[in-house]
């Protein structure tokens, strides 16, 4: 049986904002927007937590300053106790990964539960992370499942990846291949390569679906143009075994 048990590591969440605030031209909105330190330095002096938080991926990045991480992680505090649930997100980055703070998963965990409160599917999704791996909490699969499906539902893809692994492998969870079929193909739908990978598996091994070489095929050839290395070695071994397509060694 295929290995696709694998789930996807930290990532942080980085992108701008745009913001309306008193005292802050429409100029100013724009400039901030497209990464002008000047105009989001005015929008944070002005209170607006927004400009804030794309000042400290402008840090964060290196982008029009000299890359800071302590300095990211000022503004991204500032944008966090001002109510912007990114900047909780990317201050528990920081804490995960120990840049520009001493790494610490606890206080990760705490501003990552702010942002996921505050709505941000990624900050949910490095949550359920946390409680899977347990960093900074005890290790913990029903959470880590509770945490993965709110990132899911917010839209963020490698909450149903991961949410999908769950229900392969019964963490958490009572194992379903069915429910697993259903999140990696939400998971592949938007654009989790892993996903269609794992979608084709169930399918070569009929686990909670039909089996169905053709369908298997054609998950592992969308994995494989998604840069899923895996998809690509398995797609191979199908056109070597002509199973789902005509038998082509050259293909494989």
């Amino acid at each position: 049986m295929q290995l696709r048990n694998t789930l996807l590591l930290f990532c942080s969440i980085l992108f701008f904002s745009v913001f309306i605030a008193k005292d802050v031209s429409a100029d100013d909105f724009s400039l901030c927007a497209e990464g002008n330190v000047i105009a989001c330095t005015k929008a944070c002096n002005n209170g607006v937590a927004e400009g804030c938080f794309n000042l400290g991926v402008l840090y964060m990045n290196g982008q029009g300053v000299k890359q800071d991480y302590f300095k990211a992680k000022e503004f991204y505090e500032k944008a966090c106790n001002g109510g912007d649930a990114g900047g909780c997100s990317n201050l528990g980055a920081l804490y995960n990964s120990g840049q520009g703070v001493k790494q610490d998963y606890f206080k990760a965990k705490e501003f990552y539960e702010k942002a996921c409160n505050g709505g941000n599917a990624g900050a949910c999704f490095n949550l359920g992370l946390l409680y899977i791996n347990g960093k900074g909490v005890k290790q913990d699969y029903f959470k880590a499942s509770e945490f993965s499906e709110k990132a899911c539902n917010g839209g963020y893809a490698g909450g149903c990846y991961n949410l999908g692994v769950l229900y392969d492998n019964g963490q958490g969870v009572k194992q379903d291949y069915f429910k697993a079929k259903e999140f990696y193909e939400k998971a592949c739908n938007g654009g989790y390569a892993r996903g269609c990978y794992n979608l084709g598996a169930l399918y070569n091994n009929g686990q909670g679906v039909k089996q169905d070489y053709f369908k298997a095929k054609e998950f592992y050839e969308k994995a494989c143009n998604g840069g899923e290395s895996n998809g690509c070695g398995y797609l191979g071994i199908m056109y070597e075994y002509g199973q789902g397509v005509k038998q082509d060694y050259f293909k494989a």
